[in-house]
């Protein structure tokens, strides 16, 4: 939540705090030209972390299963 709430506000800064300084850098440039696709390419970098870290919990749930 306080990462997609960063995603509208301050765009590059949701993207640095997953850890891809890279894009935000691309982000960085994309939210000074035009905010709205800053904020559309941050939301879906903070969309992609969020289900990145869900997958590895499951994995490793099902993992400790066996």
């Amino acid at each position: 939540m306080q990462l997609r709430f960063l995603a509208i506000i301050v765009p590059p800064v949701a993207v640095l705090f997953c850890g891809k300084p890279i894009q935000a850098l691309i982000n960085f440039g994309l939210w000074c030209l035009l905010i709205i696709p800053g904020v559309i390419h941050a939301w879906g970098v903070v969309s992609d972390y969020k289900a990145d870290k869900r997958m590895n919990k499951h994995t490793k749930a099902m993992q400790n299963a066996n």
